[in-house]
């Protein structure tokens, strides 16, 4: 018996594994950009990625060694580690869609 193959609706949405999402986020300070770059990612994973998350936050005033190893050269910045590949946004987070896609969460059009 040949085994079906089941195709997707290009409408459906996305189904994605109960993997956990490992996210860092690489802030200075409490600055209204960082605090809102936090609350955008939380809104975000809240909606998408609900219990599959977890979101580190780096303050790089007091831990600046640690930009190197994800290459930060701006913040505040969101670093997808897992799942591979790695991604990374710049900014703030409020283009939600820019988010989405930037995440590998919504395909880009």
């Amino acid at each position: 018996m040949k085994p079906k193959t089941v195709k997707r609706r290009a409408d459906a949405p996305r189904r994605w594994p109960a993997k956990l999402w490992q996210l860092r986020l690489y802030v200075t300070d409490s600055t209204p950009k960082s605090l809102t770059a936090f609350a955008n990612l939380k809104k975000i994973c809240e909606s998408q990625l609900k219990g599959c998350y977890r979101i580190t936050v780096i303050d790089l005033l007091k831990q600046p060694q640690l930009a190197k190893g994800d290459q930060i050269l701006a913040v505040p910045t969101v670093v997808r580690q897992l799942p591979k590949p790695v991604r990374t946004i710049i900014g703030n987070l409020s283009d939600t869609e820019r988010v989405l896609v930037g995440l590998d969460l919504r395909p880009a059009d």
